[in-house]
């Protein structure tokens, strides 16, 4: 009897392996859009006249394609007080160029993108960062008091409304780590900022550790900017069972000649302290 159940199991495993299909699944496919990588950065110390503008296109998420940059484009940025142009020379790789841009805090610029027969448009105002005063490590501010944290330490200006963007790096790690935030409940007061690698065995993620050096890039952003990348950051570190469902996001770069061709990316100006800091 039990030679018969051992058969018995043995065929049933044998045709029900037999009956595996593939089944192909029909994935909806957004058309590809222009994607304007347009952010220029002041930082501090430098004239700021060197800058690059990225241009490609989206392509279905299955897509093994790696070459999607877009060339033959026109490209310019206008200083919106004066009327002063910037052209973007076209380097045939995705990127465009300009040496002389001419960075003047709180004034407002506008891109001009003209790509196949459409004109994509985007204004913005360049923003102000203030100085870091203090870079420290510590053990007490992070979710985990064993971990070593690093606070950036900075002093924000009382008399405006101000926002963020804070990229922390470790070097050898692939991508980087992005916060931004507002002084709606510290206007005027010294903020210390800290930031903590979480150990994740599963994700072979190391905590920090003596040695280790981070690259921190503190950026003065707008309003609009510091909303966009409130729902960026979030659907990209959103999971499990109750996180929010990814939408679309729409950034500033407006489509004049077909308005539903909308672009992906966000034309942003930015001064930026670029720094650094070795564990101890």
């Amino acid at each position: 009897m039990k030679q018969y159940i051992r058969i018995s199991i043995l065929f049933l495993t044998i045709a029900l392996a037999s009956c595996t299909d593939v089944i192909d699944v029909d994935v909806q496919n957004a058309p590809a859009r222009l994607v304007i990588e347009a952010s220029l950065d002041w930082e501090k110390g430098t004239v700021g006249n060197n800058q690059t503008i990225k241009l490609s296109t989206s392509t279905p998420y299955f897509d093994t394609t790696t070459n999607s940059i877009v060339t033959g484009a026109s490209v310019k940025v206008t200083h919106d007080a004066d009327g002063a142009e910037f052209i973007f020379a076209d380097q045939n790789n995705g990127n465009y160029t300009n040496d002389t841009f001419v960075p003047i805090l709180d004034d407002s610029y506008t891109l001009e993108v003209i790509y196949n027969g459409d004109i994509y448009s985007a204004t913005e105002k360049l923003m102000s960062v203030t100085d870091i005063t203090d870079i420290v490590q510590s053990k007490d501010k992070g979710f985990d008091e064993e971990a070593i944290e690093i606070s950036t330490i900075f002093t924000d200006p009382e008399e405006e409304e101000n926002y963020y963007f804070f990229k922390f790096q470790r070097q050898g790690d692939l991508l980087p780590y992005l916060e931004v935030g507002d002084d709606e409940f510290v206007n005027g007061n010294e903020i210390d900022w800290w930031y903590e690698i979480e150990e994740d065995e599963y994700e072979n993620i190391e905590p920090l550790a003596p040695g280790d050096v981070v690259a921190i890039n503190f950026y003065g952003i707008s309003d609009a900017y510091y909303n966009y990348m409130s729902i960026l950051i979030e659907q990209t570190e959103s999971d499990g069972p109750f996180s929010s469902t990814p939408v679309a996001l729409k950034g500033n770069c407006i489509n004049l000649t077909t308005p539903d061709n909308y672009a992906n990316g966000y034309f942003r100006l930015s001064q930026v302290i670029r720094t650094s800091y070795t564990v101890q």
